[in-house]
């Protein structure tokens, strides 16, 4: 019986996907829950499972194909139940195999300091095949870039899960491929003591440096950097929302002079407490979630029937990755007091910048703040999140002189609030009535307020 796997729907509002890797090839046998395909979409990376055991008859989507949500990818002709040890194993998972059979037999004697002197510089650490599978695709894309042998990287993620900053701390020590053939090489002992330090004196492709590969995170003049499949989504995004939504774009002053004094004399008792750090973020978010309670069309979207407003209220955090830009969201987010949006965010930032997101943390966003004052603009005008009637920044916060209503001179702490919209949905009154609404409440936060 044949099975037709379809390109899985990683979020609600993703319509397509792109195949940025196949796992498996055609004729290798696939158990049920395995994940044979690596799938990537404007939110997110994901390994697929297969929802049944059989083999791989049929690749219909290649790889770097865009197709949309529910269109067929594959073929698998399903089977009673996967074979035990048949030679179904992935290529990490054959290495493993003679890895043990190296290393496990018998453990290395303990150093001085009580650390195993193993052959591996991971203390020779081999991955079972499950630790392998939970290998995110981020994380299996780095180790590629960085020629790392993920079978014998220590995963400090829960459970043992590989990180990406593993991947980086093993690729720091050298090549881990030539740790990897050592070791295979150690079963059989070369009889005669001269033949091991003849072999080192010529350098080998292993023991060589690795070959420079250019890279989004460290740029180099020159060079053309290829365009990861994040970025050309990022891309292509970009520019749909551009040339599909008339963009406008509105800015007020806002007066947070006693909004930062309550911060500051809240944010070192806040951490203590809470674990996160108390930034203005969370303040500015519920003050724009306040706005948006007032002016609703501002959380709404555009569609050809009509414009649809949100019941709820899901903000997206623009958080700013090495190599690209993510928007992680904070579902229902009215519900949330102050001091429940600081900590929301704190743990969605941190799962963003240690890869472990998830579709559902990536999907929904009715309307988006950004944090562009964190690198230190004073002014901007993003692009709006598509399918969102609007986007807000928070500017760099700069002490000016300011002329008060008594027409005295007081310097004062001053941020720019700007907003881009989609002119489809809504005018420039709703929008300069929304940024107004969120202008009056920032600036009546000051302390002896309730987080």
């Amino acid at each position: 019986m044949s099975t037709t796997i379809t390109m899985p729907q990683l979020g609600e509002t993703v319509t397509e996907g792109t195949v940025a890797q196949w796992l498996k090839k055609v004729g290798d046998s696939i158990e049920k829950y395995e994940s044979f395909v690596e799938v990537t979409t404007d939110k997110v990376n994901a390994e697929v499972p297969s929802p049944v055991s059989g083999v791989l008859t049929q690749i219909i989507a290649q790889e770097g194909e865009t197709v949309p949500t529910g269109a067929p990818i594959a073929v698998i002709e399903e089977v009673g139940a996967a074979p035990a040890p048949q030679p179904t194993t992935s290529p990490s998972e054959a290495l493993a195999a003679p890895l043990a059979a190296a290393v496990a037999p018998t453990p290395a004697p303990a150093s001085s300091n009580g650390h195993s002197n193993g052959a591996s510089r991971n203390g020779g650490v081999v991955n079972a095949p499950d630790i392998l599978r939970r290998v995110s695709p981020a994380v299996r894309r780095l180790a590629r870039e960085h020629q790392v042998d993920l079978v014998s990287v220590r995963g400090t993620g829960q459970n043992g899960r590989i990180t990406a900053n593993d991947v980086l701390a093993s690729s720091s020590q050298g090549p881990s491929a030539a740790m990897a053939t050592s070791i295979l090489a150690a079963p059989q002992p070369a009889p005669a003591a001269p033949a091991a330090p003849v072999a080192p004196a010529a350098p080998s492709p292993a023991a060589a440096p690795a070959a420079h590969k250019p890279s989004y995170n460290a740029p180099v003049p020159g060079e053309t950097i290829p365009l990861t499949q994040a970025r050309k989504i990022i891309a292509q995004r970009m520019l749909e929302s551009k040339h599909t939504a008339p963009h406008a774009w509105t800015m007020v002053e806002v007066d947070v002079s006693g909004l930062w004094k309550w911060r500051n004399a809240e944010k070192e008792r806040f951490q203590r407490d809470r674990g996160y750090p108390l930034t203005l973020l969370p303040f500015f978010v519920y003050a724009a979630v306040q706005a948006l309670k007032a002016y609703p069309l501002m959380n709404a979207r555009f569609t050809d029937e009509g414009i649809l407003v949100h019941r709820d209220i899901n903000v997206g955090l623009a958080v700013a990755l090495d190599s690209n830009l993510i928007v992680p969201v904070i579902r229902d987010a009215a519900q949330y007091s102050i001091s429940g949006l600081a900590v929301a965010a704190g743990k969605l930032i941190e799962r963003a910048r240690s890869g472990k997101l998830g579709a559902d943390d990536l999907s929904g966003g009715t309307f988006t703040v950004n944090n562009t004052g964190a690198n230190g603009s004073i002014m901007s005008a993003p692009i709006i999140n598509g399918g969102q009637a609007g986007i807000v920044t928070m500017e760099a916060v700069v002490k000016r002189p300011i002329v008060t209503k008594d027409d005295a001179i007081a310097i004062r702490s001053i941020m720019n609030v700007c907003l881009s919209l989609d002119h489809r949905v809504v005018d420039g009154s709703i929008a300069s009535a929304f940024l107004v609404d969120l202008k009056k409440r920032l600036e009546a936060m000051a302390p002896g307020g309730t987080l």
